[in-house]
């Protein structure tokens, strides 16, 4: 486990030595002593939380009723920065998952959480408290992931596909980070405009043009919190200019380009997350410890 640290705030981080034997798939654990208010950024996945430690995450969707525990977050779940974490003992196994697998490992499509935060329970009903309490028997994180691995890989296995169409635009968008049309994504995969928006919404949980603008987002966002200026991010990353950045991580974040390098549920990304640079500034080896 390492330590990561970003203001006032200090967190337990473990990653998964070996990769997820589910493509799609991502995890991370984390140990936090104190959290107070975390305000949760919209991200092109499925966000699932497997809370087995002695204190309870709380997930305050605002207006929505409060979820406490293991629950499950749609893609894109937190626009305009309505939705925040509290909780104190927090230990939590936290799971990724792209789109294109979701419905198969939850047994619902990402469209039925409807943007909202949901218990696990009313998805894997009597499964989501086994599953807490089998991580919360095993002494290290490795092991932990090793048991939530399994479990993703059964469900996985037994869960059906979304259509070979539907995959390769989501596919295709998040390969071009975003910089792609809705009619060029039809033509690609020979479907009309409407079918895609209709078998992408219905199956991943959000239309095409709304994926296009997320992914675009969530990898604008990043290169803020790792301290490019905005003008070279709206720049580079298909912006009309700055203002229309600036709209957007409104938009999605309910902050502004020049204050998201103080959002720590995405700084922690390149600490946490397979595939990003984990020798960031803040994370520091530990031993693997329960």
């Amino acid at each position: 486990m390492r330590t990561f640290v970003h203001g006032a705030e200090s967190w337990g981080v473990a990653c998964p030595r070996r990769p997820s034997r589910v493509p799609g798939v991502t995890m991370a654990g984390f140990r936090v002593h104190e959290l107070e208010g975390l305000r949760m950024v919209p991200h092109p996945a499925v966000t699932v939380l497997l809370d087995f430690g002695a204190g309870s995450p709380v997930v305050d969707a605002g207006d929505r009723h409060r979820q406490r525990g293991s629950v499950v977050a749609g893609p894109g779940t937190g626009s305009g920065g309505a939705v925040r974490a509290w909780g104190e003992n927090v230990e939590c196994v936290q799971l990724r998952l792209s789109p294109v697998i979701a419905r198969a490992i939850l047994g619902v499509s990402p469209a039925g959480l409807d943007g909202a935060v949901v218990p696990l329970e009313d998805l894997w009903g009597r499964e989501a408290s086994r599953i807490r309490e089998r991580l919360a028997d095993v002494p290290s994180w490795q092991g932990r992931f090793a048991l939530a691995d399994a479990l993703l890989a059964r469900r996985y296995g037994a869960g059906p596909p979304v259509d070979a169409e539907v995959a390769r635009a989501w596919h295709r968008i998040v390969a071009a980070r975003g910089l792609t049309r809705v009619d060029d994504l039809a033509a690609e995969v020979g479907w009309s405009r409407k079918r895609l928006w209709s078998r992408f919404r219905s199956q991943l949980g959000l239309p095409p043009k709304y994926a296009v603008k997320l992914v675009r987002f969530d990898h604008a966002a990043h290169r803020l919190v790792a301290g490019e200026s905005a003008a070279r991010v709206a720049a580079d990353t298909g912006y009309a200019d700055q203002s229309h950045l600036h709209r957007d991580v409104m938009a999605f974040a309910g902050t502004t380009p020049g204050a998201m390098a103080g959002e720590p549920f995405l700084a922690v990304d390149d600490l946490a997350w397979p595939g990003r640079d984990t020798s960031a500034p803040g994370g520091r080896d530990l031993a693997d410890t329960p």
